[in-house]
């Protein structure tokens, strides 16, 4: 291990927060991709989407992610831009949530996704600025 990978004293937390992302995102991309219609139609009740494919390609995108954070937990230090791409991925999608949940009348269950994003992003935010202090010292 090199003295920068020992920078970060509560490593192993961290690395959890970056499993537990990867799953979160390996698990709800791949179940709203293979599940779409179930959920629409049997779960929330509403009518499934005109286009599912724009609905499919969001979740591909979140599965994605989760490769992504899988990545981040493999080797944080060498993964770092993963974790900002994620923080903006994070921002937009609970951006549009909340913006659609309480303006536009979109159902509140994606706001829940919107909220535990939300938590995601400032553990996400604390590691940045961890790191950025840790380089800096």
């Amino acid at each position: 291990m090199s003295a920068r990978q020992q920078q970060l004293t509560n490593e192993r937390p961290i690395r959890i927060l970056f499993l537990t992302a990867a799953l979160y995102d390996f698990i709800l991309g791949f179940v709203f991709f293979a599940f779409l219609r179930f959920f629409f139609e049997d779960i929330f009740k509403l009518p499934l989407p005109n286009y599912p494919a724009f609905f499919q390609a969001a979740a591909a995108f979140v599965f994605v992610m989760g490769i992504g954070f899988y990545f981040v937990y493999r080797n944080m230090y060498r993964n770092i831009d993963i974790v900002k791409v994620g923080v903006c991925f994070k921002l937009v999608y609970t951006g549009l949530a909340f913006y659609h949940v309480f303006f536009q009348g979109m159902p509140w269950i994606f706001s829940v996704f919107g909220f535990l994003d939300l938590i995601f992003i400032v553990f996400f935010v604390f590691f940045l600025l961890a790191i950025r202090r840790e380089v800096q010292a």
